[in-house]
């Protein structure tokens, strides 16, 4: 695999994440759930109404 390859891969990954991200918060709010994550090393609810 050339290095190309391996950027142009790295660069469809990143692009599902955000896509995945994005459905999932869009998801959250239309639920109106809460979602768990982590911020500086503590878990965190965040509320659909607080998501951006």
């Amino acid at each position: 695999m050339s290095e190309k390859d391996i950027q142009q891969m790295q660069e469809q990954v990143d692009d599902a994440l955000l896509l995945a991200r994005k459905r999932l918060i869009e998801k959250t709010k239309r639920e109106n759930g809460e979602l768990v994550v982590e911020n500086d090393g503590e878990v965190v609810h965040v509320k659909a109404e607080e998501l951006k």
